[in-house]
């Protein structure tokens, strides 16, 4: 009888070998595929547009002078801070200053006239005037007298003429005296003396402002930008000669692409640097949204307040501003690169092992990450993989695990920010 001969070695190892992986393939079955995952988590979200904008003065003036001139100086440089009344240029004032001179003298003349007729002049005719009406009544008794005595024969005729005709002088004399008095104190005389005051005064203010037209001074608080005169040029009425930053709360400018007007806000805070100080980052908010809408940029104007602006601060400095235009408080978020585009949105969820398509309704959107208010529930795990039909046994591992690009806290990361730039 033969017996047949037992296996060699390397048929048994063989064997086990494929034991081995049919086992190993079963329980891969049974643990499914291998697919990039991601926990639904908890957490702020906050949503915000970044646009680039520049520091811009409440107010900027040019100023230049309204006279014909030759400069003489101008004491400052572009930089320099200068108060209300300050000295920024001076012109050549020699001939303002001797017609100034010239006027003040005239006027002190007129002064002095006037000051004559009103002390010596009026009380010398309010003298005459007072005896005057004396010897007019002293004149007009001795008339009624010697009437009198004549109507009873006391006296001639004679008598009586002479002491008619004294009356009629004194009577002439009161009138030349009234008139001589109304004259000085509210007559011609008078009113010739004030007026030639009155031109006199006119004509030296006249004076005086053209010799001030010759100095050139800071209309308030101000920031020199530009210095565009230089000792001996010749400036015409309207030439600029310097401009200035009115002194005033700092002003932020931004354009904004007009899609996002919606998310825009007066009120809203921001995050501000400057592209020459990013470490240094300021607060600021929406002071106001220009109502109308740049048709050639397609952009709308948002002007920003700054309650502590830096001293690094200048004119026209690129910013890079973020507007927080949304927030949410602990609010079920997702990476929005787990949400699937179309109507509606929907997620891959991992329920029991398999792969379950459910749909969200979705609220407040950053660049990377989606608010989710219906569909799903905390802790419950998503797909990234689109491609995966539901009902598909998958094994969740973290994203990375499998080649892909290592996220740590992908959700977290994406509660941040929504890019206007």
């Amino acid at each position: 009888m033969n017996w047949p001969s037992r296996p060699s070695g390397r048929l048994l190892a063989l064997v086990a070998l494929v034991v081995v992986v049919a086992g190993w393939i079963g329980v891969q079955k049974l643990r499914g595929k291998p697919a990039e995952s991601l926990a639904v988590q908890r957490g702020d979200l906050v949503q915000s547009v970044v646009v680039t904008g520049r520091v811009s003065s409440e107010s900027r003036v040019t100023v230049g002078s309204v006279i014909t001139g030759r400069v003489r100086a101008v004491p400052l440089r572009e930089g320099a801070k200068v108060k209300a009344g300050d000295l920024l240029i001076q012109l050549e004032d020699t001939e303002q200053r001797a017609a100034a001179l010239q006027a003040d003298a005239a006027l002190k003349s007129a002064e002095a006239r006037l000051a004559s007729q009103t002390e010596m002049a009026t009380p010398m005719a309010e003298q005459q005037l007072a005896q005057a009406r004396a010897n007019a009544t002293s004149a007009a008794r001795e008339r009624e007298r010697r009437e009198s005595l004549f109507k009873q024969g006391f006296i001639g005729q004679a008598q009586l003429d002479e002491a008619r005709r004294a009356d009629e002088v004194a009577r002439a004399q009161l009138r030349s005296a009234e008139a001589q008095a109304t004259a000085n104190i509210r007559g011609a005389e008078r009113v010739t003396a004030e007026v030639r005051v009155t031109e006199a005064r006119a004509a030296a203010e006249l004076a005086r402002a053209r010799l001030a037209q010759t100095r050139i001074v800071a209309p308030a608080d101000a920031l020199v930008l530009e210095r565009l005169a230089e000792p001996g040029q010749i400036v015409q009425p309207g030439t600029r000669l310097m401009t200035l930053s009115i002194a005033g709360p700092v002003q932020l400018i931004a354009q904004v692409d007009e899609k996002y007007l919606a998310q825009l806000a007066v009120g809203q805070p921001a995050s501000v640097s400057a592209d020459a100080y990013p470490g240094q980052r300021f607060a600021a908010k929406v002071l106001s949204v220009s109502p109308t809408v740049d048709t050639q940029r397609g952009s709308v104007e948002v002007k920003f307040a700054v309650a502590e602006p830096p001293a690094y601060l200048r004119n026209d400095m690129t910013l890079s501003i973020e507007v927080e235009t949304g927030r949410r408080k602990n609010v079920l978020a997702v990476s929005s690169a787990l949400v699937m585009t179309g109507e509606p949105a929907a997620v891959l969820v991992v329920n029991d092992g398999k792969v379950e398509r459910r749909t969200i309704k979705p609220g407040l959107r950053t660049l990377t990450a989606v608010e989710v208010l219906e569909g799903i529930k905390e802790g419950e795990v998503l797909l990234f993989d689109a491609t995966l039909a539901p009902g598909t046994r998958v094994r969740p591992v973290a994203r990375g695990e499998l080649g892909g690009p290592k996220v740590s806290n992908e959700v977290a990361d994406g509660m941040r920010t929504f890019s206007a730039r």
